[in-house]
């Protein structure tokens, strides 16, 4: 026995069939139904259009397509926009932060160093 206190898919069971939230659901909704509406509407006798009715349900099914170490690939663009956008400073503290190798406070960002 392993001594694991928790299982390691107790996430999975917070979400629908064990993949999508709602938001993930809603936005894969709309997109199916909008593409289902252009499909119905379009005259489809060339490529162009069929090409065009077909794109929101392949970029909604895109987004919400699960990737590994995050949820889906909606998480992973929204994770690299805000590491873009954001004016946070992000300190690499591996495998040698400890109070010996601590450089400047320009360096690391907190006061009181060697």
């Amino acid at each position: 026995m392993n001594g694991f206190l928790i299982p390691a898919n107790s996430k999975k069971s917070m979400l629908i069939f064990g993949m999508f939230n709602g938001f993930d659901l809603g936005v894969l909704a709309i997109g199916v139904t909008i593409t289902i509406i252009l499909l119905l509407t379009l005259n489809l006798s060339s490529i162009g259009p069929t090409v065009l009715a077909i794109t929101p349900g392949a970029v909604a099914i895109i987004l919400v397509f699960p990737v590994a170490h995050y949820h889906n690939v909606m998480t992973v663009i929204i994770s690299i926009y805000k590491f873009f956008t954001s004016r946070e400073k992000y300190i690499w503290r591996g495998w040698c932060y400890s109070e010996e190798f601590k450089g400047t406070s320009e360096e690391t960002g907190t006061k009181g160093s060697k």
